[in-house]
């Protein structure tokens, strides 16, 4: 038999860290969140997601996906915005009042109480995602977090945090997409039929 290359080996090693993290995990507080987006869906309420870095391209993929993936079908999806996806709003809230402040304000101005926000960070500890939970509580959105590592300080200030304990960014990012494609899936099973 073949010896395996280094990379077979860490790419080998880095699903099996996947799966660990993974099988371990209890899902509870992500049918939690399942649960909310499907009540926010029917009240025609708002999910906002944001995130930085590889966190903030998850954030738009998955608006992406409750937009329109859980419906498919005309105007059935869910009022879905990622909150880093226009760069003239971040630019120029970050110029004007600091990189901290590019998700808080744009929740300000277009959350209202009964809204989602979904945090996605690796560290939990990002001051723009601090800002933006303790915007949501000032205005009644309930808040979420996904996280990695030791949770930071997102794990204690969200209203429910979904805590992936590894501490591998890149994991901690594909855990993002696992949650948003299962809940995905789920809405679009549970999907109203009008």
């Amino acid at each position: 038999m073949k010896p395996k290359s280094e990379a077979e080996i860490h790419f080998s090693n880095y699903v099996g860290l996947l799966q660990t993290t993974l099988r371990d995990f209890d899902w509870g507080n992500v049918s939690l969140l399942a649960t909310d987006i499907y009540n926010c869906w029917q009240e025609r309420g708002n999910v906002f997601l944001c995130g930085n870095g590889g966190s903030a391209g998850n954030a738009i993929h998955l608006a992406n996906d409750f937009v329109y993936g859980v419906a498919k079908r005309h105007g059935g999806g869910i009022r879905a915005t990622a909150l880093p996806a226009n760069s003239s709003v971040l630019t120029c809230l970050g110029n004007d009042l600091g990189y901290d402040e590019i998700f808080a304000e744009q929740l300000a101005v277009a959350g209202n109480k009964g809204d989602i926000l979904i945090v996605l960070s690796g560290s939990g500890n990002s001051p723009n995602i601090i800002r933006a939970i303790e915007q949501a509580k000032e205005i009644g959105v309930k808040s979420y977090a996904i996280l990695g590592y030791t949770g930071g300080r997102a794990k204690e200030l969200a209203d429910i945090a979904i805590h992936f304990n590894v501490h591998d960014m890149q994991i901690a990012e594909d855990t993002q997409l696992v949650v948003g494609h299962m809940i995905m899936q789920w809405l679009y099973k549970n999907r109203p039929q009008v």
